[in-house]
């Protein structure tokens, strides 16, 4: 057997990130959130709304990464620690921000029905804010964005934010223009529109860790070549390969080796090659690789390839 052990968990490199905008946005929430009661306007309200779904995602994206980095103490059940709490904190941020949705959409629906007045001089300068403060937060968390599933769901959250407040700025500038109130209501519907999408697919992605699927980004057909390519390789088979958190691929596999691979010495030189091969073409730096010689599979009681 071989085994490579890499736990570093990529989000808490971007924890200081997280903890800049999970201020930025409380304090753009707080704006809004006084001026929508001001005001009466939904639209602010459900955008006010929307960033106190994503602040509390922030706080479990940052709890989830302190909590991950706690490892696996030798003896312990947890054998690769707390990293999978990353993935559980993005999966109840997805929920929350389902359910957000469908609070929107309820008072959106009920406004349009029921127009209430609106001030919109104090919704157009709270929606400028927030608009420019999320952008920023966008420019903070943009680097981490590709390298961790919480990073990334906080940027789409601020992304999200950001469309929500132009949602508003559009909204109060037509309110100013034409006088018609419903215009903050659609705008609300807007906010909802957007967030939707991208709480399922958050939700998706956190789905196929969970049910340990294959990273998206990687290809088990060139995988399996890449391994059969190695010197002293004659087949793989039970090749298996799923996430444990962001940025955290792990394999296993059965390497079958020629006849010639006799001593343990020729035995480590395989297993270094295939490590080698697996951490500069896919990024694997965990793997469990069983050696064995031909036929062996044929002893088996079931196999899974």
């Amino acid at each position: 057997m071989g085994h490579d052990h890499g736990h570093g968990s990529v989000g808490a490199a971007h924890r200081g990130r997280l903890a800049v905008v999970l201020a930025m946005s409380l304090t753009v929430l707080v704006v809004e959130a006084v001026v929508a009661l001001l005001t009466g306007s939904l639209a602010l309200l459900a955008d006010a709304a929307h960033l106190l779904g994503d602040s509390f995602g922030l706080v479990l994206a940052l709890a989830a990464i302190t909590v991950a980095q706690r490892g696996g103490a030798p003896g312990s059940r947890r054998t690769f620690g707390y990293h999978r709490t990353e993935i559980l904190a993005a999966g109840l941020n997805g929920l929350a921000l389902i359910g957000l949705c469908v609070w929107i959409v309820v008072g959106a629906v009920r406004r349009l029905g029921a127009p209430e007045p609106l001030e919109a001089w104090p919704v157009l300068v709270a929606g400028a804010v927030g608009l420019a403060v999320n952008v920023a937060g966008l420019l903070i968390l943009r680097e981490g964005a590709g390298e961790s599933l919480n990073v990334r769901g906080a940027y789409l959250e601020v992304l999200g934010d950001a469309a929500g407040s132009a949602a508003v700025i559009v909204s109060s500038l037509v309110v100013l223009g034409t006088g018609w109130v419903r215009a903050d209501a659609v705008a609300s519907l807007v906010i909802a529109l957007l967030v939707a999408p991208r709480a399922v697919s958050l939700l998706r992605d956190v789905a196929g860790v969970l049910m340990e699927s294959a990273p998206s980004d990687m290809d088990l057909a060139e995988l399996r070549r890449h391994l059969c390519e190695v010197p002293g390789v004659v087949d793989v088979h039970d090749l298996h390969v799923w996430t444990i958190t962001s940025g955290m691929p792990v394999m296993s596999a059965h390497i079958v080796v020629e006849d010639s691979i006799e001593r343990m010495g020729q035995a480590h030189e395989v297993l270094d090659r295939l490590r080698v091969c697996l951490a500069e073409h896919f990024d694997v730096e965990h793997s469990t690789l069983q050696l064995e010689p031909r036929g062996h599979a044929d002893s088996e009681a079931s196999l899974h390839v």
